[in-house]
C-alpha cells in the first residue's frame, strides 16, 4: 500500500517548526546581535539544611513552612530525659570529687602538722648531744674540730661507710663460701650447726624439766633428749675435726674470723650512722615527711578525680544545649520535614532555610555574545510581581565551558548554538525577591 505525497510531507513539516522553533528561543536567549543583551531566569537563594548533632525524639518544633527566622533562633528541640539524667549524675560526681578533694587537702595540712611536731621532737631531743659535742675538746682523729663538718656530710660519710661495709661483709661471705667447697667441708659445717642449735634447744628443754620439779618420767625424757643431742654434737665435731687438716683448719679459721670482723663492723656502721641520725635527719622526721608526700600525691590525685568530673558535667551541659537546634543563618523556612514525636538521626536533614539576602539568577547567553560581560558587569533585574520596578545585580561567575552542545564544534553553525552559563547576584533589601521567580536580566542598565 503506498502513502500519499501528502502524508509523506508531513514529518518533513514538523521538523521544519522545530528549527525554527530552536532558532527563536536562541534568538530570545541574548536579544539580537547588535540589539541589548537581555536573557531570563529563575531566582535562587542559598538554601542551607538544618540537621540534628544528636539523635533523639523531637519533643518541640517552633516553626512552620514559610516563617522568617533570624539566625541563632530556635527551630526544634530534643527531649532532653536522658541527658538531664546523665547530668545529674555528673554533677554528683563532682560533688564527691570536690568533698573527696577538701578531705586530701585536710590530710596534707595533717601531714604537715606530724611534720612539725616530728622536728620539734627530734631537736629537742638532739640538743644536749649537739651542746655536748661543742664542749667536747678532743678534735677528731684527723686533727680537726668537732664541727669542721656539718651534720649532713657526717651522714652521708656514714651511709658510705655502711655500704662498704656490706660489700666487705658480702666479699668475705663468698670468699669463705669458696674454701669450704674446696675442702669439702660444707656439709660437715652444717651436720655441726644444727647440731649445735638441738644440743642448746635440749640443754634448755632440761633446764626447765628440773626447774619446775616435773615429775620423774619428764625428767627422764628431758635427760635423753639432751644425751641425744649431745651425742650428735660429739659425733658432728669429731668428723667435722676428722676431715680437717692443719692447713684447712688455719685457713677456714681465717675466713671465719674476716666474715666475723666485716659482720661487726657493719653492725657497728649501722648503729652509728642510727646514732648519727637526729634532729632534722631522725627517722621519725623522715616518716613524718614521708607521709606528707603520700598525702599530698593523694590530694593531686583527687584533684585529678574532681577535674575529670568536672568535664564530664561540661559534656553533659554541651550535649544539652545541643538538644535545642537554632537556626545556622536567617532567611526563610522552606521545607520542614519533622514533627513532635518523631525520632530524627545525626546528620538527617529536616528542614531547610533560604538566605533571602543572598539571591543570585543563572541565565545562558550565546557564545557570539557572552564575550560582551565581564564578572563585575552590572544588570538590571526584572520580575512579572513587580513591574516597573528593576532590582540591582552583578555578575559574579561566568562559565568557562559551554553547555548544551556537543564537545567538538567546528562549524561558525555550531558556535552559534553554544550557550554560557552566568551567574549574577542580585540585592534584595526588601526581601521581595523570592526563589523560584521568572526573571528577566538586561545588561547595559543600572
Amino acid at each position: 500500500m503506498s502513502h500519499s505525497p501528502a502524508r509523506r510531507m508531513i514529518p518533513l513539516l514538523f521538523l521544519v517548526v522545530l528549527i525554527v522553533a530552536g532558532v527563536i528561543y536562541l534568538g530570545s536567549l541574548a536579544g539580537p546581535e547588535d540589539g541589548p543583551l537581555a536573557a531570563s531566569g529563575t531566582v535562587d537563594a542559598v538554601e542551607v539544611a538544618v540537621a540534628s548533632e544528636l539523635s533523639g525524639r523531637v519533643a518541640q518544633v517552633f516553626v512552620e513552612e514559610s516563617d522568617p527566622v533570624e539566625a541563632g533562633q530556635p527551630l526544634f528541640r530534643l527531649d532532653d530525659t536522658l541527658l538531664a539524667a546523665q547530668r545529674d549524675r555528673a554533677t554528683a560526681a563532682v560533688e564527691s570529687a570536690r568533698l573527696a578533694t577538701r578531705t586530701a587537702e585536710a590530710g596534707v595540712e595533717g601531714a604537715e602538722l606530724q611534720v612539725e611536731l616530728a622536728l620539734q621532737a627530734a631537736r629537742l631531743q638532739a640538743a644536749p648531744a649537739r651542746q655536748l659535742a661543742w664542749r667536747e675538746l678532743a678534735p677528731f682523729e684527723s686533727g680537726l674540730p668537732v664541727w669542721y663538718f656539718d651534720a649532713s656530710e657526717v651522714i652521708d660519710a656514714a651511709e658510705q661507710e655502711e655500704r662498704l661495709a656490706e660489700t666487705a661483709l658480702a666479699g668475705a661471705e663468698t670468699e669463705l663460701s669458696g674454701l669450704l667447697q674446696s675442702f669439702g667441708l660444707v656439709d660437715e659445717e652444717e651436720r655441726v650447726a644444727q647440731a649445735q642449735a638441738a644440743f642448746e634447744v635440749a640443754q634448755s628443754v632440761l633446764e626447765q624439766a628440773q626447774m619446775a620439779n616435773e615429775n620423774e618420767a619428764v625428767l627422764e625424757e628431758a635427760q635423753a633428749l639432751r644425751d641425744a643431742a649431745d651425742a650428735e654434737l660429739g659425733s658432728a665435731s669429731e668428723a667435722y675435726t676428722a676431715a680437717l687438716d692443719d692447713e684447712a683448719a688455719d685457713e677456714v679459721m681465717t675466713a671465719r674470723a674476716a666474715v666475723a670482723v666485716a659482720q661487726s663492723r657493719l653492725d657497728t656502721a649501722r648503729e652509728r650512722l642510727a646514732s648519727l641520725r637526729t634532729g632534722d635527719e631522725s627517722l621519725q622526721v623522715q616518716a613524718a615527711r614521708a607521709g606528707l608526700s603520700q598525702a599530698q600525691a593523694a590530694r593531686d590525685q583527687a584533684a585529678g578525680v574532681l577535674e575529670q568530673a568536672r568535664a564530664e558535667l561540661a559534656l553533659a551541659d554541651a550535649q544539652l544545649e545541643r538538644l535545642t537546634i537554632h537556626a545556622p543563618i536567617s532567611g526563610v523556612v522552606l521545607t520542614r520535614s519533622v514533627e513532635p514525636g518523631e525520632v530524627v538521626v545525626v546528620g538527617g536533614a529536616v528542614m531547610t532555610i533560604a538566605d533571602l539576602e543572598r539571591l543570585t539568577i543563572t541565565i545562558y547567553l550565546p557564545e557570539a555574545r557572552y564575550g560582551e560581560i565581564s564578572v563585575g558587569a552590572p544588570a538590571s533585574v526584572s520580575v512579572d510581581s513587580f513591574p516597573g520596578e528593576a532590582f540591582q545585580a552583578e555578575v559574579v561567575r561566568i562559565a568557562d565551558r559551554a553547555e548544551f552542545t556537543p564537545r567538538n564544534v567546528q562549524t561558525e553553525e555550531g558556535r552559534r548554538t553554544t550557550v554560557f552559563a552566568v551567574e549574577l547576584s542580585v540585592l534584595n533589601p526588601e526581601g521581595q525577591l523570592k526563589p523560584g521567580m521568572p526573571a528577566d536580566v538586561e545588561f547595559g542598565q543600572e
